[in-house]
């Protein structure tokens, strides 16, 4: 696994033990088994987003934290120059590129998503988390699959869509997708 994935499970294990939680509490607050949890402690699986939000709204930590070991500072705005957020690559078909990382006590998270392309036949993973999505595509063509439901987008499309939903995506043409994604 890369360094950023073991840098993200140790910051886990280290909110654990200083919150005096237990490994079922941590994997019941980021909606994945009691298995999977420590395979993501240890660092030895892709961590989504989503489970890493599960986990900072449940404890009221920043994702920020989190996802980057960093604590945000700003309160009244928080300024991103193109291509200078603060990034990281879950596994080598995913980068989530923050936009607002320095910004604290925010109700949204914005990012600049880069899927990798995959083979044309590969499962589309899945993933539900509170709260709503939206997405618009900047470069590149993408297929989302929202409760059952594919949507293909092509560049200028937008989608705003339940969270709470299985969803997914995967980039199309095998070639990447970028995409800005707001998640509140």
């Amino acid at each position: 696994m890369n360094e950023e994935i073991i840098q993200i499970a140790k910051r886990l294990a280290g909110l654990r033990e200083v919150m005096e939680l237990t490994r079922e509490e941590m994997a019941a607050a980021g909606g994945v088994s009691l298995e999977e949890y420590k395979k993501i402690e240890v660092g030895q699986v892709d961590i989504s987003v989503c489970f890493l939000q599960g986990i900072a709204r449940t404890y009221k930590i920043p994702l920020d934290t989190l996802m980057f070991g960093e604590e945000p500072r700003m309160s009244s705005y928080f300024l991103t120059r193109c291509g200078k957020g603060i990034s990281i690559e879950r596994q080598k078909a995913y980068k989530y590129q923050s936009l607002a990382s320095g910004f604290k006590n925010r109700t949204m998270d914005p990012f600049i998503v880069t899927v990798e392309p995959t083979e044309e036949d590969a499962p589309i993973s899945l993933n539900t988390h509170e709260g709503q999505e939206f997405n618009s595509v900047i470069s590149g063509r993408l297929q989302l699959m929202i409760n059952g439901k594919v949507v293909e987008l092509s560049p200028g499309d937008s989608i705003y869509f339940d969270a709470s939903l299985p969803h997914g995506m995967k980039a199309l043409d095998g070639k990447k997708v970028q995409f800005f994604a707001m998640i509140s």
